[in-house]
């Protein structure tokens, strides 16, 4: 089964087969060859995750913006505080 090039992919999707790619990878039990098309893949797939949610960030800051009462705070993960 053909792959779908990243740009084809859901940020999720994406997100899944890098996981995979990493996890392959460090197993280390890949010919140099193999490991060399999964780390290009998975830079492939890196790069569209970054695009991804650069876009998503600039459209927050679109919305935010026709909100003069919202001010932008930096995002604080409050459950891994705990």
């Amino acid at each position: 089964m053909a792959k779908k090039k990243p740009e084809n992919l859901s940020f999720e999707e994406s997100m899944t087969e890098l996981e995979t790619i990493v996890a392959q990878l460090e197993q280390g039990d890949l010919s140099l060859e193999d490991s060399m098309k999964l780390f290009e893949r998975g830079l492939a797939l890196s790069q569209h995750s970054q695009q991804t949610l650069a876009k998503a960030e600039q459209k927050i800051q679109i919305l935010m913006s026709s909100d003069e009462d919202a001010d932008l705070q930096s995002f604080t993960d409050t459950e891994s505080d705990s």
